[in-house]
């Protein structure tokens, strides 16, 4: 009898133990050096060993072409593409006919005079072209119809025809360029032509380069968000930068096609790397997870790297966080969350984020 009830007893034990009894769901605080702070906590050996290794990548650079941009995007307001199209209504249908630019190429027909007729006419630096009869002639910031009636009005100014029937083509886009950074296969400076969207301008470049990891559990990794920096008023006295965020998957998955904006001339569409977070200790597979949404709780997390060992300390878990140069530790109560009906207070977690899960004392 006194052993049974030295069983229950401690049975009621590990029960309370587990149970959430109130208290803060999430502490923070902030540490010079996390991995200092987070020596003493119940790690097995090899997980401490994995810890120093892990706070290398989460300090690092992550990505070259994010780099680059930064000063940029730290200068430039950042919309949706929902808030970009409420606020420039022009960026839903801009211009549909090409404009003209310096260095394209036309094909010019004149029907009632074919010795008049050119291939192959190059448009100067400066915007003008030389035509028989007439001379030089602006044409760039004009659509082809626009230089059709250009040319029939001046041949007829000068009495030479009265009312030709012109012909312009471009046969050579040159003069208006849009870049692809980032995660694709041939990132580069690329020639922009009539009615091309992003999804064009991802093809030009090779499509997304596939991250491939070293982990078996995904081999293959993509970014969730893409970005195009535009440059509104190309030239003019108020030019200046902007930030358009877009749904990478969604578009690449045919759910978002609003995210399918028409380029503008010296865009840059931005293709980040994939991301991931990290989780060691006490869970079934410790590793490196990439983001397969946008948003992803401390809860999924756990889930997805085979959930708590029997001996994980669950209410112990931490994140480490760069924020701003300031590491931060996230101390977790996991039942507060998952018993307690507190899901709305659950951390999302953030590209970089290590996770760390220590053992039980009992």
């Amino acid at each position: 009898m006194q052993k049974i009830r030295i069983v229950i007893l401690c049975l009621l034990a590990l029960a309370l133990a587990s149970c959430y009894t109130g208290g803060p769901v999430v502490t923070v605080t902030e540490h010079e050096d996390s991995v200092k702070a987070l020596r003493n906590i119940e790690l097995k050996k090899a997980d401490k060993a994995r810890l120093e290794e892990l706070k290398k990548t989460i300090t690092a650079p992550r990505d070259p072409g994010a780099a680059a941009l930064s000063d940029i995007l730290e200068k430039s307001p950042s919309y949706t593409v929902a808030e970009y199209l409420a606020k420039y209504p022009e960026g839903k249908d801009p211009a549909s006919d090409y404009k003209i630019g310096g260095y394209d190429v036309l094909s010019i027909q004149v029907y009632e005079e074919k010795d008049l007729s050119r291939e192959s006419v190059r448009v100067t630096a400066d915007g003008y072209i030389t035509f028989p009869l007439i001379g030089r002639l602006k044409v760039a910031e004009l659509t082809a119809s626009q230089i059709e009636k250009l040319i029939a009005k001046e041949l007829a100014a000068k009495d030479y025809l009265l009312d030709a029937h012109v012909s312009v083509m471009v046969t050579k886009y040159e003069g208006r360029k849009f870049s692809v950074l980032g995660a694709v296969t041939s990132p580069g400076l690329y020639s922009l032509q009539a009615q091309e969207r992003i999804l064009d301008g991802i093809s030009k470049a090779g499509g997304l380069a596939i991250a491939r990891s070293t982990d078996a559990k995904q081999q293959e990794a993509q970014a969730q968000e893409g970005m195009v920096i535009r440059t509104l008023n190309p030239g003019k006295d108020d030019e200046k930068k902007i930030a358009i965020t877009f749904d990478l998957q969604g578009l690449l998955k045919g759910k978002d096609q609003q995210a399918n904006i028409l380029l503008m001339e010296k865009d840059v569409i931005y293709i980040p790397s994939a991301d991931y977070f990290y989780i060691i200790g006490e869970v079934k597979t410790p590793g490196s997870y990439a983001f397969n949404k946008k948003d992803i709780t401390i809860v999924e997390a756990v889930s997805m790297a085979g959930g708590f060992t029997r001996i994980a300390a669950r209410n112990r878990t931490r994140i480490v966080r760069v924020e701003k140069g300031v590491e931060k530790i996230y101390q977790v109560n996991m039942d507060a969350i998952t018993k307690s009906g507190k899901m709305s207070q659950a951390v999302y977690v953030r590209p970089n984020d290590l996770i760390v899960v220590p053992e039980s004392f009992f």
